[in-house]
């Protein structure tokens, strides 16, 4: 993989060092806005990239790049995955993938067009912890709830307060607790459980954004509740409750550090079965290989996962217009 990154943010800065470690990933380019190219040559010069820009088609005209990732604000994402595709180039896109499914679903139908791969990045999905609920979810018999809490007080919360409004907290650019925490469990619940069969969300709306809400997944046989918050804070906690037991995630669902199994009339087992990297070492490993062995099917079912997903989040975004 031959890769060329878009940003200079907090999020590209904690992956350079990652994709550095993993073999069969070379860093080609770095994108960034005229205004902090300087942070880009800077961020080239630490891990030898040989090409920073704030052109974006200087990028993609780079014959030594094949795949684009996509780590610019929420907004962003489907005007770069798009142009990088209409390129021959493959995408890596953070989540959340698009603001719309629309987008999601022309951008799929372009990337099929034309044999490319298009995938989005999130860490839980690549988990060990995440695999091994997913292996052992039959120990816990029927299940019965999901409740899963990803809440912290956001460091830009009080400037937000007071009208000073950052991408996160803004809703033409995809901010609010939906699309920034509260999107993960959503994408373990659904990578679980698969599409759930009624979405409502609950938010609590400030200034036009979803500062924290509730987001309800019913599956018919039981329900998942799904809370989010950047105004307030609590332990960070999922638990799926089954007839026979039941497994907690001890941590966001973003990184899974460990997990309790409980089961009926025994004490509870803690463990963690992640590897001692970085959380978004296991995705880029697996997006590495997906490519060089151009594992089409594997990439097709992260692919379909992704659309649930997105299948939910306009579901539950389309409650805060109506």
């Amino acid at each position: 993989m031959k890769l060329a990154l878009l940003g200079t943010g907090m999020i590209v800065k904690e992956v350079l060092p990652v994709l550095r470690e993993i073999e069969g990933i070379s860093l080609e380019a770095i994108m960034s806005t005229p205004r902090s190219i300087e942070t880009a040559r800077d961020l080239a010069e630490t891990y030898d990239i040989p090409q920073a820009s704030s052109d974006y088609d200087d990028i993609l005209s780079n014959s030594d790049v094949d795949t684009v990732y996509v780590g610019l604000p929420n907004h962003l994402h489907y005007d770069y995955a798009k142009k990088a595709l209409e390129a021959g180039k493959h995408v890596i896109c953070e989540k959340p993938f698009t603001l719309r499914l629309a987008e999601l679903k022309d951008l799929i139908a372009l990337a099929e067009e034309k044999g490319l791969f298009l995938l989005e990045a999130i860490t839980n999905q690549y988990l060990e912890n995440f695999t091994y609920i997913k292996n052992e979810l039959d120990q816990l018999g029927e299940i019965k709830i999901v409740n899963c809490n990803y809440s912290q007080y956001s460091s830009r919360y009080d400037a937000f307060k007071r009208g000073e409004i950052a991408p996160a907290f803004d809703p033409a650019k995809g901010g609010g607790a939906l699309r920034d925490l509260n999107i993960y469990n959503i994408h373990f619940v659904v990578g679980l459980f698969g599409q759930p069969e009624r979405v409502e969300y609950l938010p609590n709306m400030e200034r036009g954004v979803d500062t924290s809400g509730i987001l309800v997944l019913d599956y018919g046989k039981f329900k998942a509740v799904c809370i989010g918050a950047k105004d307030c804070s609590a332990d960070i906690k999922s638990t799926i409750q089954g007839n026979q037991g039941s497994m907690a995630v001890l941590g966001a669902t973003n990184t899974m550090p460990e997990i309790s199994l409980a089961l009926n009339g025994q004490e509870p087992e803690v463990m963690n079965h992640n590897s001692n990297h970085h959380r978004m070492h296991a995705e880029f490993v697996a997006f590495e290989k997906m490519l060089a062995n151009r594992n089409r099917d594997q990439a097709k079912k992260a692919l379909a996962h992704s659309l649930s997903v997105m299948t939910v989040l306009e579901a539950a975004a389309e409650s805060m217009t109506s």
